[in-house]
């Protein structure tokens, strides 16, 4: 991977991370009801900080992705690949029944259905992502991108999941889920070698 190319794809990561962050904060604020502008500053400065947020969470989604592609390679290099694939399926599995079932049952008081939610919105979103990233690849595509779309997703929102917020959680999710999801449709395309 070139500079060029590694720089394009953090730039738009950062604005794709900016973009799901406004989307995020402004659905949020309007469906708990509760924007209320005193002035044309804080008009402009609400979403700006929505943007800036959006921002560091696209540059935390970034270092996962890049952890993710360092340990992929790590478990390529210690495990037979076919091994590798197997592993990388048991721990998305099981990251999403911690998230949907363990959390609960450990808790105590947590809320069953947000974590239902929150669980179920990340394997769909998983298995969305992959069926798109193997169409554009190839089939072996498919463990790789659910492992990192479910298993290295719910390892970045871990901190968030622990303030059990559940309107932190969509602030950080939305955002984070939608830079990984385009880090990883756009890996093969950035990494594809220019035509000459």
């Amino acid at each position: 991977m070139s500079i060029r190319k590694w720089f394009y794809l953090f730039w738009t990561t950062l604005l794709i991370g900016a973009g799901g962050a406004v989307i995020a904060g402004l659905a949020l604020q309007t469906v708990n009801g509760r924007i209320d502008f005193k002035s044309v500053a804080d008009f402009w400065l609400y979403p700006l900080i929505l943007f800036g947020y959006g921002v560091l969470v696209s540059v935390y989604a970034q270092l996962g992705f890049f952890a993710y592609l360092i340990l992929n390679y790590m478990g390529i290099g210690v495990f037979p690949r076919k091994i590798w694939q197997y592993i990388q399926l048991v721990l998305a599995v099981l990251a999403l029944l911690e998230l949907i079932f363990l959390r609960t049952f450990v808790g105590g008081d947590r809320d069953v259905i947000s974590d239902l939610v929150l669980g179920i919105s990340i394997l769909l979103t998983a298995l969305i992502v992959t069926y798109f990233k193997v169409k554009s690849t190839n089939a072996s595509a498919w463990i790789p991108t659910f492992f990192f779309m479910s298993a290295i997703s719910i390892v970045e929102i871990i901190g968030v999941l622990r303030i059990g917020v559940d309107s932190a959680t969509v602030f950080i999710v939305v955002p984070l889920v939608a830079c990984n999801a385009f880090q990883i449709l756009m890996l093969h395309r950035v990494l594809k070698p220019a035509a000459g």
